[in-house]
């Protein structure tokens, strides 16, 4: 990833990356029912490697399974490239554990970005506590195998009723997570960067009890000189 985009997506929020994919007629990029397990940390950002879950059948899903160092929930944990985040197809079933501390701490060990499932997280307070980007739909303590049978590896998923596909760039804040297409990160990253300057502009007169209309969007031409004043005051 371009070290200037991440660096702008870093001070974005995920309400202004979802209006700039509006604008590009993109309606359904905010992963759904998905929450941070820790609201106060600095936004996630990294591309996207996933792991894909299909229903469990019992003949093929004992717990034998993970004495197979190829299998997939494994490998992934284990080859999630450094920077990337590692985004879990759990099928919105959070009924079983989509994983658990032990191999959220590897990947955070490993350099990856942050974790995202459609499921739940076991051990949940333990992910919470290490500083590291985790978002689920809620704690589940049955392990994956109970439900979940590990599949397939860096392949388009879909996760909390969004299309995933592998080094699509993935933001998360303290609201949930966005996915941006890769081709577009750029433009995008740039968009919402001049976004936040401007509502953050808006938000300041807002709160001194400036009106809206007029303002925002600012079909009054003094709004934007008003604008063009205050980033030259604040350098931004």
């Amino acid at each position: 990833m371009n070290p200037e985009t991440k660096a702008k997506l870093m001070g974005v929020s995920a309400a202004t990356l979802c209006t700039a994919l509006f604008k590009r007629g993109l309606r359904n990029q905010f992963i759904q029912d998905v929450r941070p397990l820790n609201a106060n940390l600095p936004n996630m950002v990294g591309e996207a490697f996933t792991l894909r879950y299909i229903p469990a059948r019992e003949d093929l899903n004992p717990i034998t399974v993970f004495q197979d160092r190829a299998h997939p929930q494994r490998k992934a944990v284990e080859t999630c490239p450094p920077g990337a985040v590692m985004v879990i197809d759990s099928r919105k079933d959070a009924r079983a554990a989509s994983a658990g501390a032990i191999l959220v701490t590897r990947l955070m060990v490993r350099g990856c970005a942050g974790v995202v499932t459609d499921g739940g997280f076991r051990d949940s307070p333990e992910i919470a506590e290490l500083g590291f980007p985790a978002y689920h739909h809620r704690p589940s303590a049955p392990t994956n195998l109970t439900l979940h049978q590990a599949l397939d590896i860096d392949v388009p998923i879909g996760c909390g009723d969004v299309a995933v596909f592998p080094g699509d760039v993935m933001v998360g804040d303290k609201e949930g997570v966005v996915v941006i297409p890769a081709k577009i990160a750029d433009e995008v990253a740039n968009e919402a960067h001049e976004m936040t300057a401007f509502e953050d502009f808006v938000t300041e007169e807002v709160r001194k009890g400036r009106s809206i209309l007029g303002l925002y969007p600012p079909t009054d031409p003094k709004s934007t000189e008003d604008f063009n004043a205050w980033r030259r005051e604040r350098r931004r």
